[in-house]
């Protein structure tokens, strides 16, 4: 019997690595609502509140709303299903509500966000605040994935083109998402964005700080569906499990036409 090489040994344990975190990877992309409920974030579609159905502000400057397991010191309000361009959100300054159909513009702002109800609108331009939560479980070194819905509006009441970004970080490494830019009295429309981290601790901050001009027209970012999951393989994984299988599938080739030439031999 033909022995392998230990090279060749050493393939198998890497190749059922890589396929098994192959096949994580693909379910949690094909089961969005499992990868919610196995996030490592607490409360990442903003449905648990202080007062459940209560759209406001909320957080330090706003202490009789609260959004459960996130923190803030901005100017940023929490929307229910509906209310941002119809009944708005209550405020220290008095309502406030986005540009939408129920309120005069024909933009498609939709009464739901993409997952499913209530979402957070952060003012960009004045009263920035980050948005927070400490984030546990996590594995030092492994790549981490951080994915959301996000989209750019426009403060009702205002006129005038505005920009919307995200800052997002993961412990003290931070990433942007591109710029939207956003027509008077419109809405960008529902974006998904997935940011890949590597933690340096078991423990790290989330946060995400929304970034808009100019300040005078007030540009909200929002924001809905956070995941945190540490399903994605580490590009060393990637790498090396790849060259394995290529190695393993050259090596059947050539056992095969080894076998088929044996036998042409023979007749």
């Amino acid at each position: 019997m033909r022995k392998s090489s230990p090279a060749i040994d050493s393939c198998f344990p890497l190749l059922r690595k890589f396929l098994t975190r192959t096949a994580v990877a693909a379910a949690g992309l094909a089961v969005g609502v499992s990868a919610q409920a196995s996030s490592l974030v607490v409360n990442g579609n903003f449905q648990q509140l202080l007062k459940p159905g209560v759209a406001s502000e909320f957080g330090s400057r706003y202490s009789s709303q609260q959004v459960t397991g996130w923190t803030t010191t901005g100017y940023n309000f929490v929307f229910t299903p509906g209310s941002a361009d119809t009944t708005y959100a209550l405020g220290q300054w008095g309502k406030v509500g986005l540009w939408g159909p129920g309120n005069g513009s024909n933009n498609g702002l939709p009464k739901a966000s993409p997952a499913g109800g209530n979402f957070i609108a952060m003012d960009g331009g004045s009263g920035q605040g980050a948005l927070l939560q400490t984030i546990s479980g996590l594995t030092p070194g492994k790549a981490t994935d951080v994915s959301f819905w996000w989209a750019g509006a426009q403060q009702f009441g205002y006129t005038g083109g505005t920009t919307e970004q995200f800052r997002v970080s993961l412990g003290s490494v931070s990433q942007l998402t591109p710029v939207l830019h956003n027509s008077s009295h419109g809405f960008t429309g529902w974006k998904h964005d997935v940011m890949t981290f590597i933690p340096t601790s078991s423990t790290e901050v989330l946060s995400f700080f929304a970034i808009g001009t100019p300040a005078g027209v007030p540009p909200f970012s929002l924001l809905d569906g956070v995941t945190v999951n540490g399903s994605a393989p580490e590009p060393a994984t990637w790498t090396l499990g790849l060259t394995c299988l290529l190695g393993l599938t050259v090596l059947g080739w050539r056992r095969k036409r080894a076998l088929q030439t044996a036998r042409i031999s023979k007749t």
